[in-house]
């Protein structure tokens, strides 16, 4: 019981907007500005029902922080939604929610290290805003992969994007550092975060740029 409880506690973005819907539809908008998207496409995308979606795009649409786009096409039209970047207010918003992206973060290396015996734990990538780097999180240690991508799962919903993972026991781990593995070094000699680090400096987080 006492177990469930500490879950509960957890940060969840819907805590600040007081709906998941809305919550997940801001963390979307504000992550993908130039892009538009059907309301079936958003309800897929952030996982929820389509009379909510609905819901809340009326409520963004009113209050300015996404617009609606009408268009015809051979005399049909198509609604579309996209965030309104010159909403006063958008700057601040997307600020606010990658702060909140942070704690996020650290609960989901919480909930990893506590399904898995972790040696080292990188994040890279779009976990750190580098779009071009391929992988956004390195996992070394005793991690079953399905585990890994049911977590992954949830934090996709709530942060609006995808995340590409390696999950490397730690004797490959080593073993790929010892000759210089190309694929290893793509990572490490990039922008990352060491959140988890039991190899060598046991309980720093380090940047690397």
């Amino acid at each position: 019981m006492a177990k469930e409880a500490s879950k509960e506690k957890g940060f969840k973005i819907e805590h600040l907007f007081g709906s998941r819907t809305r919550a997940r539809l801001l963390n979307h908008f504000m992550h993908n500005a130039d892009q538009r998207y059907f309301v079936r496409e958003l309800s897929r995308k952030i996982d929820a029902q389509l009379n909510s979606v609905r819901r809340e795009l009326m409520n963004l649409v009113e209050i300015g922080i996404v617009k609606e786009l009408v268009e015809t096409d051979n005399k049909e039209k198509r609604k579309f939604y996209q965030a309104d970047q010159a909403f006063f207010l958008f700057s601040d918003m997307r600020a606010l929610i990658k702060k909140m992206q942070l704690m996020l973060k650290k609960n989901l290396v919480q909930q990893i290290d506590a399904k898995g015996k972790v040696d080292l734990l990188i994040l890279t990538g779009r976990l750190v805003d580098q779009p071009s780097i391929p992988v956004d999180m390195l996992v070394i240690g005793e991690m079953a992969e399905p585990d890994l991508q049911k977590l992954l799962v949830e934090f996709e919903k709530e942060v609006g994007q995808e995340v590409n993972f390696t999950v490397m026991a730690k004797e490959e781990y080593n073993y790929r550092k010892q000759v210089s593995d190309r694929f290893l070094y793509s990572i490490l000699n990039v922008e990352h975060v060491t959140m988890i680090d039991r190899m060598g400096n046991k309980g720093v987080v380090t940047a690397k740029r």
